[in-house]
């Protein structure tokens, strides 16, 4: 028998490995992504930042991106730990998906594997250069820093997509044959709604994490153009990538209902296969239909299809052992979307601002709104990895393998799960003194510290002032 997906016919010890498993790679994956997104947009911010700096010789910029790469080296170190942890639970949680499938997904984190020595490499030589590179061979060297940022994840999330939508091998009796690496990782097509979908997340929660610690500054008062640049900046990002998106989330949507229709079914609390069927919002799921939620009929189809009429398939089209946990996706998937969409709302009402009056909003409870911005955001890239991870299950790769025929059968999880909780309770104390003692040590960039920008220039750009809404 089974219960929305989770197996309960497993002899009781695998099921209790599986059961634990599931928790400590959740808690683990948890813990690094919200770094991930970091090492895709922090590296891209602070090059913009230092390009500030080579355009207009404004040497605040040049103080901005030094302090912001310090940020950035410790992050990078903290992530390194983090990921190589996840990356070891892999192999030792999943024995039997690492080997049955290396040959097919191998290939994507040995280029992650890269990836990650040469960002390794280009930020020590990026934080060496600040004292002794000129500035423009300083900022190209940077460049490799964000290149390999991208690569890696590029890599991560093309086997996550090949995961939910398997090609480029063919099982015969059991077996895996007829691999294709550079096929089945690149040549997916559900890879690119998830790479742009996730690109996007990074700017925005890293965006909306570093304005929030300036919001903060604003709320108590520390507010000159240092800080209001600072906020600027990541702010200005974020705002400009939450209502894409939007966009971006009907067109994984409309993948989802092409390729994993259970999934969607799951996500919108969908029991039956229905014609013209509608969204729930809030709302629970018992019974094979949504109660206490708000329905608007006909949504489902025309966001799924573009066709009013159009028809769904719902969770009655497989047995119930087949099913992801719906109410676990549901839930997920319902915050991802409303947090996603009060960001979005908060950054088009700072655009609006900024367009119209050409500064800064100056209402504290906008502030407030920011500093609660960045936590949330951390909230919404969470569930929307849940909505991904869990709307997949049962299956660890998508109708081909069961996550519960991936698990070890070797003992020791709980110990090893008490482990990883102390770690990362010690992790989570570093980096808060780390980064708080990189906020309170000042970084000596005056005239004489920084090499001067040698040819023309623009005069320096206008930072955005304190005032108005």
């Amino acid at each position: 028998m089974a219960f929305g997906g989770f197996r309960t016919d497993l002899p009781p010890g695998l099921q209790e490995y599986l059961l634990q498993a599931r928790q400590m790679q959740a808690l683990a994956f948890a813990v690094h992504i919200p770094l991930v997104c970091f090492g895709i947009a922090f590296p891209a911010m602070i090059l913009f930042t230092e390009w500030r700096y080579l355009r207009t010789g404004d040497r605040l910029y040049r103080t901005l991106a030094r302090r912001w790469t310090r940020i950035m080296a410790a992050l990078f170190a903290i992530g390194a730990v983090t990921g190589t942890i996840l990356s070891f639970q892999m192999g030792l949680l999943w024995p039997n998906f690492t080997g049955t499938f290396g040959g097919v997904f191998g290939l994507g984190f040995a280029i992650e594997g890269f990836s990650f020595f040469a960002e390794a490499i280009f930020i020590g030589i990026y934080i060496y250069g600040w004292d002794n590179f000129s500035p423009r061979a300083h900022f190209l060297s940077g460049i490799p820093v964000a290149i390999a940022g991208f690569t890696g994840s590029f890599t991560v999330i093309s086997v996550n997509a090949w995961m939910n939508h398997p090609s480029g091998f063919t099982m015969r009796n059991g077996s895996v044959e007829d691999v294709q690496p550079w096929r089945a990782l690149f040549a997916n097509s559900f890879l690119w709604h998830e790479l742009v979908h996730m690109y996007l997340a990074g700017f925005i929660v890293t965006g909306f994490i570093l304005a929030s610690a300036y919001a903060v500054s604003r709320l108590r008062g520390r507010w000159d153009r240092y800080h209001r640049t600072a906020f600027a900046i990541p702010f200005t990002v974020a705002a400009l990538a939450s209502p894409v998106q939007v966009l971006i989330g009907d067109w994984a949507a409309r993948d989802v209902a092409d390729s994993q229709p259970i999934k969607l079914a799951a996500l919108e609390g969908l029991g039956h296969t229905t014609s013209g069927a509608p969204i729930h919002v809030l709302g629970f799921y018992t019974d094979g239909e949504v109660r206490y939620g708000i329905g608007i009929p006909k949504m489902l189809s025309f966001l799924a299809f573009h066709k009013f009429n159009a028809t769904v398939a719902g969770l009655d089209k497989i047995p119930t052992i087949d099913a992801p946990p719906v109410n676990v996706v549901r839930i997920a998937f319902q915050s991802m979307v409303g947090i996603g969409s009060a960001l979005a709302l908060l950054g088009v009402i700072y655009l609006i601002v900024w367009a119209r009056r050409r500064r800064l909003p100056n209402s504290p409870w906008f502030f407030r709104a920011v500093v609660l911005a960045g936590p949330a955001s951390c909230v919404a890239l969470i569930a929307g990895w849940v909505t991904t991870e869990v709307g997949r299950q049962p299956w660890v790769v998508y109708g081909v393998m069961r996550t519960a025929d991936a698990v070890t059968g070797a003992g020791g999880i709980p110990v090893a799960f008490g482990v990883l909780v102390v770690v990362y309770a010690g992790v989570a104390v570093a980096t808060a003194w780390i980064l708080r003692r990189l906020a309170s040590n000042p970084i000596d960039d005056g005239d004489e510290s920084a090499p001067p920008v040698t040819g023309r220039h623009r005069a320096a750009v206008v930072v955005p002032s304190q005032g108005g809404a």
